[in-house]
């Protein structure tokens, strides 16, 4: 039985070796890569992905990275394109072609059909002077020194250093065409992601017996309102709009300097320029705004300003936001 350092050990290894590639291949990225994203961004069809055995797994998860960050993309089996398949690629989609060695003989057959389309190929290779490499358009450099395995042979390296390149391109992509949150979540409604960044604050804020009171009134009034409404008290003006909060650690802060609080006006005591949030903003948002800056509810407002419920940190965690 082998001993429990070694193991550990050559597991080590692997990922020190995996980790140097990823330091490669990211010293390698230049302005074929900036042509990559340049080229996909700029199509009006699809990327179809392809690969053959290893770099075809790394390929479906490529594509569907892709698709799911806003570019759409399919998987193209280098074999089915060839009884059939083909039928799916159109002359305005871009081709992102995977192989090590970039000579596979199935992927060389596609090349030879997509280029009769006029498709245009983005290749994936780790050798720069393959076929594959030298009839693209824009060829990525995914060459590695030597794969993880022991004997230079199962694909673990370089299929890493593929699938971190595809990242980048996703990404970068993503960046390129200006794809948000929103449409994240319109493309993920499913299970506690899609709850996550599809509730709105105006699904969770409170806006019924709102703990208003105006900068006239007194601490006595504010201190009903902190017990009963849940820590938070909004200061508005005649028109509604929000001239500050009062919260429970204002309270106790002024009990620490005052012997007789209650006559005290709110103006005195309030935070003048308080956070708050919109109904149409992502709940997530709201709930990053509120952590950073250790809140506990936060007054929501219209484009004017005026006050239009009140969003507490619990009911958004609650909900799912956090």
């Amino acid at each position: 039985m082998t001993a429990t350092a070694e193991v550990i050990e050559r597991g080590r290894r692997v990922i020190r070796m995996e980790r140097d590639a990823l330091e490669d291949v990211e010293r390698k990225l230049g302005g074929e890569f900036a042509r990559a994203v340049e080229l996909i961004a700029r199509s009006t069809g699809r990327v179809i992905v392809a690969g053959v055995g290893k770099s075809g797994l790394i390929g479906r998860k490529i594509a569907a990275t892709l698709t799911s960050t806003g570019t759409p993309a399919t998987f193209l089996h280098p074999v089915e394109s060839v009884h059939g398949d083909l039928g799916i690629v159109g002359a305005e989609d871009v081709a992102i072609l995977i192989s090590k060695s970039g000579e596979s003989e199935e992927l060389l057959v596609l090349l030879d059909q997509l280029k009769r389309l006029g498709v245009r190929v983005v290749a994936l290779t780790g050798d720069s002077r393959s076929t594959v490499a030298r009839h693209a358009d824009v060829a990525l450099d995914a060459g590695v020194r030597e794969e993880a395995c022991p004997h230079d042979l199962a694909p673990t390296t370089s299929t890493t250093v593929a699938l971190a390149l595809g990242d980048a391109l996703a990404v970068a992509l993503l960046q390129e065409r200006g794809f948000r949150r929103e449409d994240f979540a319109r493309l993920h409604p499913g299970g506690a992601l899609g709850r996550r960044l599809l509730t709105r604050v105006s699904d969770v804020m409170i806006t019924d017996a709102l703990p208003l009171l105006s900068p006239a009134d007194t601490m006595r009034d504010a201190v009903v309102l902190l017990a009963e409404r849940r820590g938070i008290v909004v200061v508005v003006d005649d028109h509604q709009r929000v001239c500050g909060v009062v919260t429970a650690g204002d309270l106790t802060r002024l009990m620490e300097r005052e012997s007789d609080i209650f006559p005290v006006p709110v103006r005195r005591v309030m935070n003048a320029n308080p956070k708050l949030g919109r109904p149409d903003e992502l709940a997530s948002t709201v709930v990053y705004r509120m952590e950073q800056h250790g809140i506990m509810a936060m007054p929501i407002v219209d484009a004017g300003g005026r006050v239009q419920g009140v969003v507490h940190l619990h009911d958004l965690m609650r909900a799912g936001a956090a």
